[in-house]
């Protein structure tokens, strides 16, 4: 039974190329991911999936290994899932396997914690977890870019979409109800659901919301959703970074 981090990296972004290795004060964006992910402490070793050996070197300094996958997987679960084999030598269904966003330079080690203690509680019945956090604005709520997620009363996805969800069908929608949340990109799998996971073809749904944890739910699985007030900066464009590097100086300022 092992809890492995996994950060997938790739060189090739069509918005931003190259974005992994972009400097942030001194650092590649991918270092402080993992300097991120290395302290959360559930942990037992995080690796870095890459398809590009110039981000391999860039990371090994930091202390983590470098896994090299196909630059042809079709999706970032793919990535995960075959990291996690070569890291591991395979993967047991008792493992849990943390994908942890390449981009997100000033993700919560507590928020990694937390979705493997829910994987790790006793008798629990998830196959999957991840994160979600309130909407706060009108504009969030009808962006087809921001993933909606409708949740049951244990707080298990019931539905993700690009679509307002739930909607009111008389009235506007109350973003004070806390009924409207947005998907948070991280996820841990169970070892067992992760294997079945990759093994399966896109579904309809999948194919027409572009959202690959619609393939899990169409399965049939079970995927809690921790709630969390951080909404996370991922770093799309260069002016994202540069809003990000000045974070990161500002709490190298502070401490």
């Amino acid at each position: 039974m092992k809890t492995l981090g996994i950060i997938p990296s790739r060189y090739g972004s069509s918005r931003f190329p190259g974005k992994p290795l972009v400097p942030l004060c001194g650092k590649p964006l991918v270092a402080w991911v993992v300097e991120a992910a290395r302290r959360a402490k559930s942990l037992d070793e995080v690796v870095v999936a890459t398809d590009d050996e110039r981000i391999a070197a860039a990371v090994e300094p930091f202390g983590v290994r470098a896994v090299m996958t196909p630059s042809e997987l079709p999706s970032g679960t793919d990535r995960i899932a075959c990291a996690a084999r070569t890291a591991l030598g395979g993967i047991s269904p008792d493992d849990v396997l943390v994908n942890i966003q390449g981009d997100e330079p000033l993700i919560d080690p507590a928020l990694i914690d937390a979705l493997v203690t829910r994987l790790r509680e006793p008798g629990n019945r998830w196959h999957m977890a991840t994160a979600v956090t309130p909407i706060r604005n009108e504009r969030d709520l009808r962006a087809k870019t921001v993933v909606k997620v409708a949740l049951d009363r244990d707080d298990g996805a019931l539905y993700f979409s690009r679509a307002t969800i739930p909607a009111r069908r008389d009235e506007a929608e109350d973003l004070s109800s806390g009924l409207y949340v947005r998907h948070l990109g991280i996820y841990a799998y169970r070892g067992d659901f992760l294997v079945r996971y990759v093994s399966e073809p896109p579904c309809a749904l999948e194919l027409t919301e572009k959202l690959e944890q619609l393939r899990a739910l169409w399965m049939g699985a079970k995927i809690a959703c921790i709630r969390t007030e951080d909404e996370g900066i991922g770093v799309d464009t260069p002016e994202d970074a540069a809003r990000v590097e000045a974070i990161l100086a500002s709490r190298i300022a502070a401490s």
